[in-house]
């Protein structure tokens, strides 16, 4: 199936791709061999779209692409779950390839379900099977960038899976990144003026979702920037505190970028840990009043 298919087509303008997709090319004649199956066509297509990456921060695609591809396209449910299958076969209704018709993993989600192909029949007629951790299984008539497209869309509604909550869906291609949680005190204004000032200042933002509490007293608002591709969440839920994930060579940028909005936001950074990468933040010279 080539870039030109109405499938495709549809999902690449309801959801961007990379300018540079992580590992869509390779060798795929050697990747049939090694698995033991052709492939269907739309997904080689889809891999070469889109590369290694997100969904909307819950589908993750198995590419077969990459040295250090940590959700590599592979064929191993059957020795992963055959035991398993041994002990609870009433949990197993569908075989695991390399049986006959059986299921091959091309996607995971945040929650650990594995998104499968049916291997019945010629590879580009595949269905696909939602098989969730608590062994519920969804079996759908579509190939999997059918399936993308109409969950992302809202054609396609799991009982296993999240819908998009109505947002502008995004596709995070995998990259190195550094993640920085950066502590604050409450400030004078409330968190929506703060939220809002934050947001302006890293402008042009997309929303990612948000999460208010029932009872008011917390909330989350996860946003993007457009030109650099940051992810933030802004948050009250696990302290009051901004979390920023950014690539390496964007450190100095992104420091002075959330720094400089902190300090029109009224409050002041009371510490800053790096969960992988850069050292911790601190002060930027052009505020010399926030503490590091």
């Amino acid at each position: 199936m080539s870039f030109s298919s109405p499938l495709l087509t549809d999902l690449v303008r309801r959801v961007p791709p990379p300018a540079r997709p992580t590992g869509g090319q390779g060798d795929w004649a050697a990747v049939e061999a090694s698995l033991g199956t052709r492939l269907p066509s739309d997904f080689k297509a889809l891999v070469a779209t889109y590369g290694r990456g997100e969904f909307c921060d819950v589908i993750g695609l198995c590419t077969p692409f990459g040295e250090d591809n940590p959700v590599r396209l592979t064929a191993d449910l059957l020795e992963d779950y055959g035991s398993s299958r041994e002990m609870f076969p009433e949990r197993y209704p569908y075989p695991l390839f390399p049986e006959p018709g059986g299921l091959i993993a091309w996607g995971l989600t945040d929650a650990g379900h594995h998104l499968c192909w049916l291997t019945v029949g010629e590879p580009d007629s595949w269905p696909v099977v939602v098989w969730s951790r608590d062994d519920d299984h969804e079996e759908y008539d579509c190939c999997a960038t059918d399936f993308i497209e109409g969950w992302v869309s809202g054609r396609i509604v799991s009982e296993v899976m999240p819908d998009d909550e109505g947002l502008a869906p995004w596709f995070d291609a995998a990259r190195e990144e550094v993640h920085v949680y950066v502590p604050l005190s409450e400030g004078p204004l409330p968190y929506p003026e703060r939220l809002r000032i934050l947001r302006e200042a890293l402008a042009p933002t997309v929303d990612r979702g948000s999460f208010h509490s029932a009872y008011g007293d917390s909330r989350q608002d996860h946003f993007a920037t457009v030109e650099t591709g940051w992810r933030l969440t802004y948050e009250t839920a696990y302290g009051h505190q901004i979390r920023v994930a950014f690539p390496p060579g964007d450190s100095e940028r992104a420091r002075r970028a959330v720094l400089g909005a902190v300090a029109a936001m009224g409050c002041e950074v009371l510490g800053a840990n790096t969960v992988h990468g850069v050292a911790a933040w601190g002060p930027t010279p052009s505020h010399p009043g926030t503490r590091g």
